[in-house]
């Protein structure tokens, strides 16, 4: 059976497939830390519960059919905070479809 190989870090180090280097995990903590808190960036209390109910009332992925665990601001926060809470701004999404919409439409990972 075919081993997937190691692959080479940005910072030079050969790292077994399926592990992370020491440096990536350092990069990840320092964004992590430097992250606003979920509350602070609009998901607090009322997010919750307004996605709870959501969830609730429509349970399949808008783009796939499988089950949603996911609830997408069809227009981002970023782009229309008066919407946070809008449930017409709601869509129901699997974790993958949800992924693929926000690297296609809101930038991915915060990019522009």
């Amino acid at each position: 059976m075919p081993r997937k190989t190691p692959r080479i870090c940005a910072c030079g180090r050969v790292v077994p497939a399926g592990q992370q280097c020491q440096c990536a995990k350092a990069r990840k903590a320092a964004s992590d830390a430097a992250r606003p808190a979920a509350a602070d960036r609009g998901y607090d209390a009322d997010w919750r519960a307004a996605r709870a109910k959501h969830l609730a009332r429509f349970p399949d992925c808008v783009e796939c059919g499988d089950r949603a665990t996911l609830v997408d601001h069809v227009i981002s926060i970023r782009k229309a905070p008066h919407r946070r809470l809008d449930p017409t701004n709601f869509a129901s999404m699997c974790p993958t479809c949800h992924g693929r919409k926000t690297a296609a439409v809101d930038g991915s990972f915060g990019r522009k």
